[in-house]
């Protein structure tokens, strides 16, 4: 037994009957390496993550393998999802060093925590023009012993190279909307028109980048944004990274046509995602777009929620040993659960199923044909092959759900669970549903009741405790889930809350020079302070504290949160123009500071009859520029947008303002619709 018995991270669990020696990061491992003047070999990863557990169990579990590291280093493993500045730290020194990075994430390090050497997966024997894991410990062992000096020279010079600062502050605070024009030039251009999405395999859903060009198409109406939107969610939509029977998405496809994937789901993948659809059918009232919001929501209350109220990190991508077992289907499996109730040949062509399979002699579903194409192929109505297609799932779903599930990674991390807020309440304002409402807002209460201890937010939660201090990220998404929330039912608790996770950025994590940190000011000490600025899968934690503290400043007044936050985008500006992809989540934030921003307070019961119709102009909308206040202007924690306004006892008052001087006050809804539209277009109608 090694020392992560103890450890409450499902990744960290599965490493607990290994030969080897781990320690969990921390100040006893590196003791020891500076008492036995031992390098230290530190492996990061997560508990989806399939190459981690193929490393693992090649060589982690082998104990010729371990008896080497435990000779030779001192071992660390740190779940990634924990600790995310342990890792962007190291994974930006293993990039330095051979130009690319993954998980698993293999470093190696000098008793102060110096990088000198890294890599991702090594194999057990040499492959994949790679060396071998034991060729890489016996010879960093040589080198230690043998070159010393010049490994802490190479460790030393590496250091600073992690420690050069990340931005600096712009001149002056100019923002430019010229920047969109070259991001959408670049998105244009970089766009693959047969299969959808950018670059070539592996291919992962770029949430943040359709919806920036959702926000190019309500802002310029540029069809070719929208068309471009589309086409790449209706690919991901038909492909196999798409669970066609369980709802939700896998992580990202090996091939371009993203067909077949890689099989764990991530709940930020699925959270992004879900938004990005629901704000293409609020776009276009497309239905399968509402499908797939409709098949989201679906899977994530059932596979993924908590009963507390939390949402878990991940589904392994693994079960049964093997890669994707849960997930793929035998041709005779699929033609006898539907023999009864569906005719086969339907069936084949619907999933685009083959004796032969697509993975590995099995299938991967898929939806090639469009509906209305089969609905001709079988001389039927459309509505009737969906309906058929509809139970056809679910008797499938039954019958996969009777195998051995993949492991769930059941810890609760707080930034991913604030995207996830901020898709249930948008969801929940845009298709009027209070089921989905109520799901947010027992997140919320979740969040606020068990990620907070001590007055202090945390990372992550699981078995009723949570851990580690939480990140710019957490705080960030956290207060962006929370006013999307109070925009949604108005309670003041949740605005109070968000303005309180502000706060603790503009205190704790601001650098004078621009930007933030990743990590608070009283933070362990490491041997940098990162600073992310691109995005990952999610967007930075930089680029959504900039979009808080934009509407923030929108809902309640500028100051303190429009200079750090305007200051932060000039500097950006440039990288997000000419890299969107990577920086997407900054041109979103862009978009809102650019305006025209939309102040609607709705002063009155919001649940009165003529309150709800008011209101009621701005749920269905795709407007995301709009922020929004209402209930009584007197009450507690009521933003300045809606204090400032005047109450009518008897009748519920819209005031639409921009920079907080107002048109004529309402009781309207079409009035109030005819100003939202003027406001919009500039133009009367």
């Amino acid at each position: 037994m090694n020392r992560l018995g103890e450890e409450s991270s499902p990744y960290l669990l599965q490493h607990a009957e290994n030969p080897v020696d781990w320690y969990p990061w921390g100040a006893e491992a590196f003791d020891l390496a500076k008492q036995l003047n031992k390098p230290v070999f530190l492996s990061i990863g997560y508990a989806a993550c399939h190459w981690c557990h193929v490393m693992a169990h090649e060589s982690f579990e082998d104990p010729q393998t371990a008896q080497l590291m435990n000779e030779y280093f001192v071992n660390i493993k740190v779940d990634r999802e924990e600790r995310p500045d342990v890792d962007s730290i190291y994974m930006d020194a293993v990039t330095a060093i051979t130009g690319q990075g993954g998980w698993p994430l293999s470093v190696f390090l000098t008793p102060e925590g110096k990088p000198f050497y890294g890599g991702t997966y090594f194999p057990p024997t040499r492959r994949y023009n790679m060396p071998s894991f034991l060729e890489v410990l016996q010879y960093l062992h040589e080198q230690w012993e043998q070159n010393y000096d010049r490994l802490q020279a190479s460790s030393d010079e590496l250091t600073r190279h992690l420690q050069r600062p990340r931005a600096t502050a712009p001149d002056q605070l100019v923002i430019e909307d010229k920047v969109f024009d070259q991001a959408a030039q670049k998105l244009f251009d970089q766009y693959d028109w047969q299969d959808g999405g950018w670059g070539s395999a592996p291919k992962f859903p770029a949430s943040s980048a359709i919806e920036t060009l959702l926000l190019r198409y309500h802002r310029e109406k540029d069809q070719l944004a929208l068309d471009m939107a589309s086409h790449a969610l209706g690919h991901m939509r038909r492909g196999g990274i798409h669970d066609q029977i369980g709802g939700g998405f896998h992580r990202y496809s090996v091939d371009a046509q993203w067909l077949i994937p890689h099989f764990e789901k991530m709940l930020y993948d699925n959270a992004l995602l879900l938004r990005a659809y629901l704000h293409h059918w609020q776009i276009t009232k497309e239905q399968q777009s509402l499908d797939v919001v409709e098949q989201l929501l679906a899977f994530l209350t059932r596979e993924m929620r908590h009963p507390q109220g939390g949402y878990y990190s991940s589904l392994d991508a693994d079960s049964e040993g093997e890669e994707g077992t849960y997930y793929v289907w035998e041709f005779d499996e699929i033609i006898k659960a539907c023999s009864q109730s569906t005719n086969p040949d339907l069936a084949k062509m619907a999933f685009g199923i083959t004796p032969q399979g697509n993975f590995e002699g099995k299938n991967v579903l898929s939806q090639p044909v469009p509906l209305l194409s089969l609905a001709s192929e079988f001389g039927m109505e459309q509505e009737e092959v969906g309906t058929l297609l509809g139970d056809l799932r679910v008797k499938l779903l039954n019958h996969r759900e009777q195998r051995p599930r993949p492991a769930t990674d059941d810890k609760i991390i707080t930034a991913w669970n604030g995207l996830m807020l901020l898709a249930l309440a948008e969801a929940a304002r845009a298709l009027q549903r209070p089921d989905i409402l109520r799901l947010a807002q027992e997140l919320a209460e979740f969040l606020l009741n068990e990620l907070y201890v001590e007055g202090r937010l945390l990372r992550s939660w699981r078995n009723g405790t949570a851990r580690f201090t939480a990140y710019l990220e957490d705080h960030a998404a956290l207060g962006l889930g929370l006013l999307g929330l109070y925009q949604a039912d108005f309670n003041t608790r949740w605005f109070s809350a968000a303005r309180n996770q502000a706060a603790e950025i503009l205190q704790h994590f601001h650098d004078d020079d621009g930007g933030f940190f990743d990590t608070r000011d009283d933070h362990e000490t490491l041997i940098s302070r990162p600073k992310t600025l691109q995005d990952s899968p999610t967007p930075s934690g930089n680029a959504m504290t900039v979009l808080l503290f934009l509407q923030l400043g929108a809902i309640d007044r500028s100051d303190p949160w429009t200079e750090p936050a305007l200051k932060s985008l000039a500097t950006m500006q440039g990288n997000a123009g000419r890299h969107p992809t990577a920086f997407a989540a900054w041109l979103n934030a862009l978009d809102f500071a650019l305006g025209p921003q939309l102040q609607l307070a709705v002063s009155g019961d919001p649940e009165n009859k003529l309150g709800a119709a008011l209101l009621g102009v701005s749920n269905g909308p795709f407007l995301p520029r709009l922020v929004r206040a209402a209930g009584d202007p007197g009450a507690e924690n009521t933003p300045h947008l809606l204090a400032t306004r005047s109450a009518d006892a008897q009748m519920p008052t819209a005031y639409l303002c921009q920079g907080f001087t107002c048109q004529l006050p309402t009781q309207s809804p079409d009035t109030l619709k005819q100003q939202i539209d003027t406001a919009l277009t500039g133009k009367t109608s």
